[in-house]
Order: C-alpha cells, then sequence, then structure tokens
C-alpha cells in the first residue's frame, strides 16, 4: 500500500479511539507472561498506533512502519524506523528475539509476504520468536474483504503451513484468540479481555495467534 493510501486509510478506516489502547494492554500482558520475557529485544513491524510496544515491557523496544504515524504515537524508550516491512533495510541480523505484527500481512499480496517472512527470519535471533495476530479468514470470511485493503487470504491452517515453508519452528497456534474487532457494541473494560483469554471458550473470536521460532541451527 502506497505511504499516502496508507495514512488516508489509518484516518477513515482505523482513526485512533483512546479505548483501544485500553484494551490492548491485557493482550500484551498475556503475550508478555507467555512469550517475551523482559529482558528481550522486541521489534513491532506495522507499528501502526504502537499498542502493542508501548505496553510490552523490554530490553529494547523498537516500531516499524511505512508511516510516520508511529513517530507520533511511540513512547519516548522505543526506536522507530519508518521503513517497509519488507526490506528491514536499517536493522542487521539477528537483532531481535522477538518480532511481533498485529492484521499486517492480510494487506500484503504474495510476493511481498515471502519478503516480509524473509525479513523477518533474518533479523530474528537464532530461537527468537515471530509472533502474529491475524484475521481468520475461517471465522472472519463474511467480512474479511470489508477492509479494502486486504489483498491476501489467511486461515491459521494456511498461516501456519506458510510459515513451516519458509522455515518457521511452529510453537502454538490458537485458531480462536480475540473478536476481529474492539469495535463491537460491547463493554470497553480491560478486565473483561483478561477473563476473555484465560477462557478455553471464546465466543466472537475471529482472530488467531500464532507463535513461530526461527530455528537454532
Amino acid at each position: 500500500m502506497a505511504k499516502e493510501l496508507y495514512n488516508k486509510y489509518f484516518e477513515t478506516h482505523f482513526p485512533k479511539v483512546e479505548y483501544r489502547d485500553k484494551m490492548w494492554h491485557p493482550v500484551v500482558e498475556y503475550l508478555q507472561k507467555k512469550y517475551v520475557p523482559k529482558n528481550s529485544i522486541v521489534l513491532d513491524l506495522g507499528a501502526g498506533y504502537c499498542n502493542f510496544i508501548n505496553h510490552i515491557v523490554a530490553k529494547e523496544k523498537h516500531a516499524s512502519d511505512i508511516s510516520e504515524i508511529i513517530k507520533q504515537n511511540a513512547e519516548k524508550d522505543v526506536i522507530c524506523h519508518i521503513q517497509d516491512c519488507a526490506e528491514l533495510s536499517d536493522i542487521s541480523d539477528e537483532k531481535f528475539d522477538i518480532v511481533f505484527e498485529s492484521n499486517l500481512l492480510e494487506h500484503l499480496d504474495s510476493d511481498r509476504i515471502e519478503k516480509t517472512l524473509k525479513e523477518i527470519l533474518r533479523v530474528l535471533k537464532k530461537g527468537g520468536r515471530f509472533i502474529a495476530m491475524q484475521p481468520n479468514y475461517k471465522y472472519f470470511y463474511a467480512h474479511y474483504f470489508d477492509d479494502y485493503t486486504h489483498k491476501t487470504i489467511l486461515s491459521h491452517v494456511s498461516f501456519e503451513n506458510l510459515l513451516k515453508n519458509y522455515g518457521f519452528e511452529i510453537e502454538n497456534i490458537e485458531p480462536k484468540f480475540l473478536p476481529a474487532t474492539f469495535k463491537q457494541k460491547l463493554p470497553k473494560i480491560p478486565f473483561l479481555v483478561k477473563l476473555y483469554l484465560r477462557s478455553p471458550w471464546r465466543p466472537a473470536a475471529k482472530q488467531m495467534l500464532a507463535v513461530a521460532k526461527k530455528p537454532n541451527v
């Protein structure tokens, strides 16, 4: 997506709202406890409003996005990189313990997904984790293309196979992780999100979570 279109997309389709950041806090807390040691060096890829990277506790925090919107939203302890996710040219090899992305890959065509996954592998340390939150087409097919920027269909099955194909080792796949959006007409109470994530039964969940590792060899 061209930078100008991307900025317009944020303004019209994904405007900044205060409650979203509050609702992200229990999600980050959940991921931190299970997958992100506090001494990690972390990259938030396609960081947008920086809801993840601002809340995570880490030794060193980085945010990358094609838009300068991250500079307006990142906390002072976050290092910002204005660059395309498929070409992380200013980041050295094996820099990060954790690379995180949320709702990014479905906006890319297959060629750019390939380049992005290769870049993620390059910048991850051996044994480092790639954590991805994505809309799951299996549960979200009726509204998947309501977002005109969605280009690639990904379900938990196809995404797992895609990651394996590019050399990732799968650690965990949660087909039903979160609702598709916090825009739904439900109480915007972070504690309810915490309870939701603790539950083995997650009604209305349409996003998946994938956690994969770069091999140690």
